[in-house]
């Protein structure tokens, strides 16, 4: 089902929680109610003008700090807009009404992906290591988008183009960022690095930003064609991720927690069959691994790759959605939570 989309530019909606009361702002400010019936259940009231943008905004502030367990549809002024919650699959009849519970909401792609997302057809090729799907072809420009409501800003994916050649090659030369992922160069040689990705279909290349400032680029790649499938039984849609942060200003617990649960959201949202995302970081890099821990992902298993002794580490599609990773952590074992500059995951 295709909605209005709610993201289209900065003037989208957003909603902000002020206890009992719940501030809509998009194309005109609104109020909306919010009882704490029990815990863990909040009754919600309709938005005034009616759209599934203006709900979807709500039920994303409602269910991204705090311990809701789900959202409960209150008030005639709903019944227009149940057909098309119930379709998506936002909302579930519930005690005789309809609720929305986050686990399944958060599933739901149309408030953070800004192109549609259609179901590409499978059919399965010959691969480095076995068989694999076909896959699709990559998607270009703006791909997410989400408030983060602890920064107060926006965070956003989008396709790397040639466009971003300078700034790439000025993060890969930076020491910090060259010491894990060793690709300095040149600017030629970076156009050719940028050039010979583009052509792979099993890699895709993304920056991220915040507020429309670039701070940095991600590798996302499909785990069966990638070098991890020679060592693991990967699923026909597993993905993996490299990650390099470029500037030196977004890091620390609160940027951490912001691009990494909304990374991974992206790769849940962007193909519903993914059902893990893995990563293969050094096993002696104990502050990664304890920061990926924090992240949702199990260690699952060491072995070894030809330059390195590796962890395999998974995040599985149901712990993230169930646990609800996508939010704020309310704490971090009293430690700072980092990754490096740049991380071969």
């Amino acid at each position: 089902m295709s909605f209005d989309h709610p993201l289209p530019h900065p003037a989208s909606y957003l909603a902000v929680r002020d206890g009992d009361r719940l501030h809509l702002s998009g194309s005109a400010e609104q109020t909306l109610s919010v009882v704490e019936e029990s815990t863990g259940r909040l009754r919600l009231s309709a938005p005034q003008d009616g759209t599934i943008a203006a709900a979807f905004a709500a039920f994303e502030a409602l269910s991204t700090q705090g311990d809701e367990a789900l959202i409960l549809l209150d008030g005639p002024g709903w019944q227009p807009l149940i057909p098309a919650l119930v379709a998506c699959g936002a909302a579930v009849a519930f005690e005789g009404g309809h609720a929305i519970f986050p686990a399944l909401f958060w599933q739901v792609p149309d408030r953070w992906l800004i192109g549609p997302t259609p179901s590409f057809p499978t059919l399965h090729i010959k691969g480095p290591h076995g068989r694999h799907p076909l896959r699709p072809a990559k998607p270009e420009g703006l791909l997410y988008r989400r408030y983060i409501p602890w920064l107060g800003q926006w965070f956003s994916l989008r396709a790397l183009t040639m466009q971003d050649l300078p700034t790439f090659h000025r993060w890969q030369n930076d020491p910090r960022v060259a010491e894990f992922f060793e690709e300095t160069g040149s600017l030629d040689q970076h156009h050719a690095y940028i050039k010979r990705m583009a052509a792979d279909p099993h890699m895709m290349q993304v920056i991220g930003a915040l507020d429309g400032c670039d701070f940095a680029y991600f590798e996302l790649y499909w785990a069966r064609e990638n070098r991890l499938g020679a060592v693991h039984d990967c699923g026909a849609w597993d993905r993996g991720w490299h990650v390099l942060i470029g500037e030196d200003d977004v890091r620390g617990a609160d940027y951490v927690t912001a691009w990494l649960p909304s990374l991974m959201h992206y790769m849940f949202l962007s193909e519903p069959r993914t059902t893990a995302i893995l990563g293969e970081p050094r096993a002696s890099h104990a502050q990664q691994l304890r920061n990926l821990g924090r992240g949702g992902f199990a260690r699952l298993r060491d072995f070894d790759f030809a330059h390195k002794r590796a962890a395999l580490v998974q995040l599985d599609r149901q712990h993230f959605f169930e646990s609800r990773l996508w939010a704020r952590p309310s704490e971090t074992d009293g430690q700072p939570l980092r990754l490096s500059p740049a991380t071969l995951l």
